[in-house]
């Protein structure tokens, strides 16, 4: 089971949240003016990181906050979490958060 520490309640169960997609996307900032090349881009086409990655995780069956998680995706290991708009505990050369 992975264990995901929540900025608010501390570290639960898995079950207790919800995925909520790549933390590093940024949404085109007037979506109404960009071309549909570039919308669908943004909607569609994801990466598929191998290694350290942030993502928005939601605790829907706690206190229902977003925030941001740093996971390692080729051992699940999560290395930090924070809150919208705070960054991410910096990684050291072994990957672990400093």
């Amino acid at each position: 089971m992975l264990l995901i520490t929540c900025p608010w309640c501390g570290e639960r169960a898995q079950v207790e949240f919800s995925y909520g997609g790549d933390a590093t996307v940024k949404r085109p900032p007037e979506p109404q003016n960009v071309e549909l090349k570039e919308w669908l881009d943004y909607v569609y086409i994801r990466d598929n990181p191998r290694g350290p990655h942030a993502e928005w995780w939601h605790h829907s069956a706690g206190c229902r906050q977003w925030f941001q998680v740093r996971r390692n995706t080729m051992d699940h290991k999560i290395t930090g979490s924070a809150a919208p708009g705070a960054k991410l505990p910096e990684l050291d050369q072994t990957g672990e958060s400093s």
